[in-house]
């Protein structure tokens, strides 16, 4: 079997057009994989310099292989299994800030670059005042970005065809907000680093550089572990750097205020290449909606599912009982509280119910279930809210989910032997153990819905109706078991 690097296997050769901080497996398997297929179907023409965000990372092994790989779609797409391999080729080089500062901030230098692209955790935008101008390399991401733009606006000095796209895809809300709130905050730290150059590149900055809040979708399992003798036999190579991914993906980018929608889609023509990537107004509602359609109906369905003794989500989809609870959440009441188009509400909700269909990936329900009431009162309780509100009644299934994480965190013996362990936050842990040593339901309904470390508010006077549908739902599961009590819903 070959090595895999640029010897043994065709390289293409492009401009570099975009830093990358992070070289992890999501932006491998997703941004990679995007900026490849841009070059495939587009006049795009980009490579990609990596940088390390961190001291200890990955460069060292993806220089190994010149920066080659491969990327392992799974799934199901239009109702067929996909399994498919694809040699990804758009990383031109990686570099180590930490060892290699010079090159690293010499990329500032080329004229060519204009997007930075990052994912480097949930904790990596943030502003640390410890930071100096005179770090090589400063510790935070937001403070290595604010030393390399400086150094452009230098070297181009404020040349406004200069500036950067900033493309942010860490799993946080206005992730592109927070990180330009990061790098002015930083602006101000080196005011006196920049000196007379303040004003004028904050001016550049603010103007020429185009900050955008992205929403980012992919499951991305990463290294086939059990497959990789397999998958290395069938591309002829020996790839230690293959990254697993499901099939479907979205990539949501909400315009900057300084640019138009139509300008961000002719720099970067992902649309163009027939790819699932929104360029928005907003990426609000569409981060609703993935929370909603996604993350709302895996957090009820979980609870439901495994006490009526299904352990796979796969599974519960194929149940005739729980599969109709999860399309009665679905499409009956979590869809009928968003505001985006119908027909682009129920294509998205049955991407949804295909990606739980994977036949690639054993999805245990248990690994929803960690910290299930937080979860609640984010995914799902808006929803009841909602629905509510424009209905004139309470959601029946996800009042009934909620039932089922109340018995689930009840904890004891499933009706097949299994032993029910649940697990959160000591308080709510000992608040449940508690309650439920009452026996008395009308108690254990009143107590967890007037939790306010849990909902921010006490919703057996907030949402009317739901302490009684709560106890109803709790007696129901108490005596008739899970898969009865659901049947009486449907």
């Amino acid at each position: 079997m070959k090595a895999l690097n640029a010897r043994t296997a065709p390289k293409s050769s492009a401009p570099e057009k975009i830093i990358q901080f992070g070289e992890g497996n999501f932006l491998r398997a997703f941004v990679d994989w995007i900026i490849y297929n841009m070059n495939q179907k587009t006049d795009f023409n980009s490579s990609v310099v990596v940088v390390q965000p961190i001291d200890k990372g990955m460069v060292e092994w993806l220089n190994g292989q010149d920066c080659l790989y491969h990327v392992n779609l799974q799934g199901r797409q239009n109702g067929k299994p996909v399994n498919e391999l694809t040699r990804i080729d758009v990383i031109s080089r990686a570099l180590n800030p930490y060892s290699q500062n010079a090159a690293f901030m010499a990329i500032a230098d080329q004229p060519e670059i204009r997007f930075v692209i990052s994912n480097t955790t949930e904790a990596g935008i943030a502003f640390d005042p410890n930071c100096k101008f005179s770090d090589a390399p400063a510790s935070s991401y937001p403070g290595k970005l604010t030393q390399l733009l400086y150094r452009r606006f230098q070297t181009f000095k404020g040349d406004p065809k200069k500036g950067l796209i900033i493309m942010p895809c860490e799993l946080i809300f206005l992730n592109g907000h927070h990180l330009k709130e990061c790098i002015y905050q930083y602006i101000e730290l080196w005011k006196n680093d920049f000196g007379k150059d303040y004003e004028k590149f904050k001016n550049w900055f603010t103007k020429y550089c185009y900050v955008c809040a992205t929403l980012v979708d992919r499951i991305v399992p990463g290294f086939p572990r059990k497959e990789i003798a397999q998958i290395q036999k069938k591309v002829c190579y020996a790839d230690n750097l293959v990254v697993q991914a499901e099939i479907f993906h979205l990539w949501v980018i909400e315009k900057p205020e300084n640019m138009s929608i139509a300008q961000l889609r002719k720099e970067f023509p992902a649309e163009k290449a027939g790819l699932h990537v929104l360029i928005a107004e907003s990426e609000k509602p569409y981060h609703e909606r993935k929370v909603t359609l996604l993350n709302g109906p895996h957090t009820v369905l979980s609870p439901v599912a495994y006490l009526s003794g299904i352990n796979i989500v796969r599974d519960a989809l194929h149940h005739p009982v729980v599969g109709k609870y999860i399309k009665k959440v679905q499409y009956d009441e979590l869809m009928q509280t968003l505001n985006l188009p119908m027909a682009e509400l129920q294509q998205f909700a049955a991407d949804v119910l295909e990606r739980f269909d994977n036949p690639y990936v054993d999805h245990q329900v248990t690994s929803i279930m960690l910290n299930s009431f937080p979860k609640y009162e984010t995914r799902d309780l808006p929803g009841v809210k909602v629905y509510l509100q424009r209905k004139g009644e309470l959601p029946k299934g996800l009042v009934m989910g909620l039932a089922a994480i109340i018995t689930y965190y009840k904890g004891g013996v499933r009706a097949d032997g299994a032993e029910i362990v649940p697990n959160d936050a000591p308080e709510i842990m000992q608040m449940l153990k508690d309650l439920w040593a009452t026996g008395d339901t009308q108690r254990v309904a009143e107590g967890v819905l007037a939790a306010e470390n849990i909902w921010k508010e006490n919703l057996n006077q907030t949402v009317p109706g739901l302490t009684a549908l709560v106890k109803e739902y709790l007696d129901l599961i108490q005596q008739k078991g899970m898969l009865e009590a659901v049947k009486t819903i449907l």
